[in-house]
């Protein structure tokens, strides 16, 4: 039998606020356990909520960036359940009204098709603390730093279909929350968390199976292994006639498997009701104008105009969009330089490599996108080859000089004296007669040969145009 998988995700970014989102306790990542936890984080007596409304302008901005709509009145629930880590023994979220609703992303696929996924909803809702299970002599230690952190939670229609479906919408969902500034996107630091409702059913069928819930996967490789793992354990369950059970599960990335946590809750489990403390929240238009005023050209937009306006190809327009830094980047050695193709093969290639194998972001790129520019002119005006340049990028890689520096201290200035190139080559063919012969009588791939001498000799720095031009009339006459 063929098996359809049937997926769902459920996406917490942590919205970029100083502060919490029903307090003043700071959100900063890294402080000592319980140093930012003040009375209303955990729920003393007598202390109130009061929200915070940067957090409601991020929801908003994220709302008019999939295009969904904006709730002008949404209401907070509390969502009621016992764990060590939250303290009120309830957590503050929306539920039949989120501030919110429907929308939509698009999403490249593998074979450069797209595919338009739903957003069911993106509610406003406050992090619990952490359980830590290390260091504490077979105890559990709880942090309540982030109980109260500001979250929105953004769960997708069940449109995705496969472990790569997921990934790519998930990135799609990451790259949209940094591009509009709501959200960090720091899967290290808890700042985006996924969660995957999944099940499958016979290919063709229109009901759903019963679903698992895979709960706090933290990077993309992860969810795509615990999906295809799901999804193979799920489809071999059922054709050994088993049943699929219910329930939370839990990704173990060291023995790459799910493994069941706690029964599946329900809506009703978790008795919702209206937060008494706080009122509903009334949005007008000044306030919804006011937070979309300043938002960005989103991805799509953006990597659009930059096959349209520059002439690149999808692929190295979706490279360059990957993060708003990234796009700005490029932008701005294409600007200086005059040629964005060359400028786009350059951040997307010696400049990626570089930054991947220092693991650092664009922002902490050694070379600045000014500094880039003026290597690329370089090369424009036939200061260096492009064989060149790439030494000349590591120079300025590990020094910080400019491409002149680099040239000038190096010796990398390119050869392109003619007389003094036609020199080098009529030694290296007189030394090499039978090399010679052989060309002559038609073995042409010998020609490389004499290129890489002229090279050798002239340690890379004679201009490749004028060696060929010169090396093919010597050895035709």
């Amino acid at each position: 039998m063929h098996w359809e998988a049937v997926i769902g995700l459920e996406i917490h970014t942590q919205l970029l606020t100083r502060s919490k989102i029903f307090s003043g306790a700071p959100t900063a990542f890294g402080a000592e356990p319980n140093t930012q936890a003040c009375a209303i984080d955990l729920g003393l007596p007598g202390v109130l909520p009061v929200l915070n409304a940067e957090a409601v302008r991020l929801a908003v901005r994220f709302g008019r960036a999939i295009d969904a709509e904006i709730a002008r009145r949404s209401v907070f629930a509390r969502k009621n359940y016992f764990y060590p880590d939250l303290p009120k023994g309830y957590q503050i979220s929306q539920y039949e009204q989120p501030i919110v609703g429907r929308g939509h992303v698009e999403i490249l696929l593998p074979d450069g098709t797209t595919k338009t996924i739903g957003v069911t909803r993106a509610h406003l809702e406050e992090d619990a603390g952490k359980s830590l299970h290390e260091d504490f002599h077979g105890m559990t230690g709880i942090d309540l730093n982030r109980a109260g952190v500001p979250l929105l939670e953004i769960v997708s229609e069940p449109d995705l279909r496969s472990p790569a479906e997921a990934v790519a919408y998930a990135k799609k969902i990451h790259q949209i929350v940094r591009y509009i500034g709501v959200s960090d996107g720091n899967m290290q630091e808890g700042s985006f968390r996924m969660d995957a409702n999944v099940s499958v059913r016979p290919l063709g069928e229109q009901t759903f199976g019963t679903r698992t819930e895979l709960k706090n996967i933290n990077s993309f490789r992860f969810l795509e292994r615990a999906l295809v793992y799901e999804i193979a354990r799920q489809i071999e369950v059922l054709e050994s006639g088993g049943t699929v059970v219910q329930e939370t599960r839990l990704y173990d990335p060291t023995k790459d498997e799910t493994r069941s946590m706690r029964g599946k809750e329900e809506a009703h489990d978790y008795r919702y009701f209206p937060d008494p403390d706080l009122l509903p929240l009334i949005l007008d238009d000044e306030l919804i104008a006011a937070a979309v005023a300043d938002l960005p050209e989103l991805p799509d937009a953006r990597r659009a105009r930059f096959q349209t306006q520059y002439g690149l190809s999808a692929y190295d327009a979706e490279l360059l969009t990957t993060s708003r830094e990234l796009a700005d980047y490029f932008e701005a050695v294409a600007h200086t330089c005059g040629d964005p193709k060359l400028a786009a093969n350059w951040v997307n290639g010696e400049l990626a490599a570089a930054l991947n194998r220092a693991e650092l972001e664009i922002t902490q790129s050694p070379v600045t996108a000014q500094a880039l520019a003026g290597l690329l002119k370089r090369i424009q005006d036939g200061t260096v080859s492009g064989t060149l340049a790439k030494q000349v990028f590591e120079g300025m890689w590990e020094s910080g000089e400019t491409a002149d520096q680099v040239i000038e201290a190096r010796g990398l200035k390119q050869i392109t004296d003619v007389a003094a190139i036609e020199s080098i080559i009529d030694a290296i063919l007189a030394a090499n007669p039978a090399q010679v012969e052989q060309y002559r009588a038609g073995k042409e791939k010998i020609f490389g040969f004499f290129i890489g001498q002229v090279m050798k000799q002239t340690g890379g720095r004679a201009n490749p145009a004028q060696v060929n031009e010169i090396l093919k009339r010597k050895l035709s006459s």
